[in-house]
């Protein structure tokens, strides 16, 4: 051997390689109106805006080798994996678990409002990491138990393939920061339509990719 050139990063023998992929934006809360609702949480549609970066999504990953489609039972999420499931002829698969954080009691649209006044809970919440400061929400405990479950049950459905698993801010933060021991909320605020990746051999998770956004830029 003449040369030995720098290392390139494949995925191991075995491993599932997941792009988590957040729903595009969705329609605005109103004051004094709920979302729809599904099993206690809001249930918005994509609005315009939203539907675009689920075509943009589509047209990034269309060439791609992706084997399976993964969403979960809320309707955002479904929107946002339709043009892809066009372009690959593949009908996607639900994954409960995967769902967005539960908000308890600000849950439907109020959420939004407590956040852009600067709630006390939300800024506990912040501070601490938790959940859980939110008026009868889920804890993040529970959060990053449940997606954890739901992760490595499609990486132990999919050895040797690439995955597209269409998720929530929530959902992709708790991932990320499971994969990489990091502060629970460390990855919070991933874009609209933005493109992560995790790598799932066995129980190891391997994060490679944050908040793409290239395929968002005009």
């Amino acid at each position: 051997m003449n040369e030995a050139r720098q290392h390139r990063f494949t995925p191991p023998k075995g491993a599932a390689d997941l792009l988590l992929i957040r729903h595009g934006e969705t329609q605005a809360a109103v004051r004094g109106e709920s979302f729809p609702m599904v099993e206690g949480q809001g249930d918005p549609a994509l609005r315009p805006e939203g539907e675009a970066q689920a075509v943009a999504v589509g047209e990034r990953l269309k060439t791609e080798p992706i084997s399976a489609i993964y969403v979960t039972t809320m309707q955002r999420t479904h929107q946002t994996a339709a043009p892809l499931a066009k372009h690959l002829g593949v009908v996607p698969r639900i994954e409960r678990d995967l769902r967005e954080v539960f908000l308890g009691d600000w849950d439907g649209g109020e959420f939004r409002f407590r956040a852009a006044d600067n709630d006390p809970a939300i800024r506990r919440a912040r501070e601490r990491h938790e959940w859980g400061e939110l008026p009868n929400a889920e804890t993040t405990a529970q959060l990053q138990t449940r997606v954890r479950a739901g992760l490595l049950r499609i990486a132990q459905a999919h050895p040797d393939e690439l995955v597209a698993v269409v998720v929530h801010g929530g959902v992709v933060s708790a991932a990320l920061a499971i994969a990489t021991g990091s502060p629970a909320f460390a990855f919070n605020g991933a874009d609209n339509g933005s493109i992560s990746r995790l790598v799932i051999r066995g129980e190891q998770m391997t994060m490679r990719g944050f908040n793409d956004v290239s395929h968002l830029r005009t």
